[in-house]
């Protein structure tokens, strides 16, 4: 059984990685690239636009690994507070624990008859905190991510995800810097987009469409803007 759980926290700690990495990559892509249209439409300096590009490219990186850390922060703060509160609550009112536990059976259609038993066998158990964490709180202990591995895996994404736009228009023809350009945001996008999808399991199309119509409003609006400076 430990062995069984141990695998799921594992495989839930891969999944949080691949949604940090999702998440920042995606990021990455739309801020850059809304810098560099931005920058692009008011200058044609390849350097000029190189140096907005890498400047924003670093900051997105940084700003998305700090949100990260904090993020998932909270979250192993919050899996901790209420392990605590619940190791507090089983040692002065274990009976009403158990009461708590079987109402929560009977909430979901089980007989009093069962719910009795399911109760009585899991507050037995050596993870009965962990019972009660999930049941009144809606966590699963022990699988909330690093916040280290949160913040690097985010971190790199989002860098890596910036640099597809910044190399289309930094080093692409001058006559073709523009399609480039618009082209590696539709890709990366796209791939993000299927990426997420495939983790959320839904609909791959749609999530697929909806980031390359973000992507398009993205860079037409940056580039107006960039036209008005």
């Amino acid at each position: 059984m430990l062995n069984k759980r141990k695998k799921k926290a594992t495989m839930e700690e891969k999944m949080n990685v691949l949604r940090a990495g999702v998440l920042g990559s995606n990021d990455g892509i739309l801020t850059v690239v809304g810098v560099l249209f931005s920058v692009g439409a008011a200058t044609s300096n390849r350097f000029t636009i190189l140096i907005a590009g890498l400047a924003d490219l670093v900051a997105c990186a940084l700003s998305m690994s700090a949100g990260e850390y904090a993020s998932v922060s909270v979250q192993r703060d919050t899996e901790k507070s209420a392990v605590e509160e619940e190791a507090t609550n089983l040692k002065n009112n274990y009976s009403e624990q158990i009461n708590i536990v079987k109402q929560y059976y009977q909430n979901k259609g089980v007989s009093l008859q069962t719910a009795n038993l399911i109760a009585k066998q899991l507050m037995e158990k050596e993870d009965r905190v962990a019972t009660l964490v999930n049941i009144k709180h809606g966590i699963n202990m022990g699988q909330y991510l690093n916040p280290w591995m949160a913040a690097w895996s985010s971190m790199f994404s989002a860098a890596l995800g910036g640099l597809f736009p910044l190399v289309a228009m930094t080093y692409a023809p001058s006559n073709s810097r523009w399609l480039a350009t618009i082209l590696a945001v539709i890709i990366s996008v796209g791939l993000t987009g299927m990426i997420s999808a495939k983790l959320g399991k839904s609909n791959i199309k749609y999530a697929v469409l909806r980031n390359i119509v973000v992507g398009i409003i993205t860079m037409a609006i940056h580039y107006y803007v960039g036209q008005l400076i």
